[in-house]
């Protein structure tokens, strides 16, 4: 072998060497800059609505570069449990939920106070962060047929209390003993003196209405079945009974105050969220069949920038 050649076969294995080791450096600091970025798990809880919100969350922070781990489908008992024992890093929660069902404080019905009363007793207690509310609210509500409500004049709940004798109520039961409930309702509005009041499965009610085997029934103001506005009505809640209900991201404190830009991606979805396009979201899945991963892509893919 010549010189020339033992020289030049140096210097193409320098020159792979040399490759290789910036390939090597290059995979590394890849993988530097992919640590910042860490797995989050998200949890929701077993229901339409908080399926498509959890998957727009997990939409939001795949296009900022988090990995994610969906874990979702938990019972709505267990879930805030799930966050304090770190098995999750977030969920959407709803504040009227913080507020009545963990912290178990006073009923309020501003929804900015509620907001700021979840918030600091959160952090205090479970260091956890409630990052912002959306404008929607899945509150608790009554619904009536609409062919009815034309009928008498109904429009709310106190119109709906002057008529009492003359509707069916289809109850769920322990709807009649909640205070949040009926017995709430009675305190605010008066007493409702139904013409008959029967208990049925809460999966039933928008049949039961339909089929005019009852007038009234208790319902969420986000139930997808609401935008059939020409068989039901959602009535106003005129003397504000019940607390709301904003949807927002609940986070480990950790998380949040490690990667900031995880608050920010989050809040967007948050304020893209109003109840009339909860309602509309939910509809495509409970009324339309579609799947919710699909309803929340088309829906994200509308409002990112």
């Amino acid at each position: 072998m010549t010189k020339q050649k033992r020289i030049g076969g140096l210097l193409a294995l320098l020159i792979l060497v040399g490759i290789g080791l910036f390939s090597l450096l290059g995979q590394k600091q890849s993988e530097s800059v992919a640590g910042n970025k860490p797995v989050v798990q998200i949890g929701s809880k077993d229901f339409t609505e908080n399926l498509i919100v959890a998957e727009l969350y997990a939409l939001a922070l795949e296009d900022e570069g988090y990995r994610v781990d969906r874990k979702f489908n938990i019972a709505s008992s267990l879930v805030h449990t799930s966050l304090i024992n770190k098995e999750i890093d977030l969920y959407p929660e709803y504040t009227g939920t913080g507020l009545l069902s963990i912290l178990k404080s006073p009923l309020e019905t501003d929804p900015e106070q509620v907001y700021q009363t979840v918030k600091i007793a959160y952090s205090k207690d479970f260091n956890l962060t409630w990052l912002d509310y959306a404008p929607a609210t899945d509150s608790q509500g009554l619904v009536i047929r609409t062919a009815v409500a034309k009928e008498f004049g109904i429009k709310s709940i106190s119109d709906l209390q002057k008529h009492a004798s003359q509707l069916r109520f289809a109850s769920q039961g322990e709807f009649d003993q909640r205070e949040d409930g009926l017995v709430g309702l009675q305190t605010a509005y008066g007493d409702f003196n139904w013409k008959s009041s029967k208990v049925y499965d809460n999966s039933l009610k928008y049949s039961v209405l339909k089929n005019d085997e009852a007038d009234v029934t208790p319902a969420y103001t986000t139930e997808g079945q609401l935008v059939q506005t020409k068989d039901y009505t959602l009535l106003e809640d005129d003397k504000s009974f019940w607390p709301p209900y904003n949807i927002a991201p609940v986070a480990q404190s950790d998380v949040v105050k490690k990667h900031p830009s995880l608050s920010t991606a989050l809040n967007k979805i948050s304020s893209h969220l109003t109840t009339e396009k909860l309602t509309e979201l939910n509809a495509k899945v409970d009324v339309e069949g579609k799947e919710y991963a699909d309803v929340a892509k088309v829906f994200y893919d509308s409002i990112k920038e």
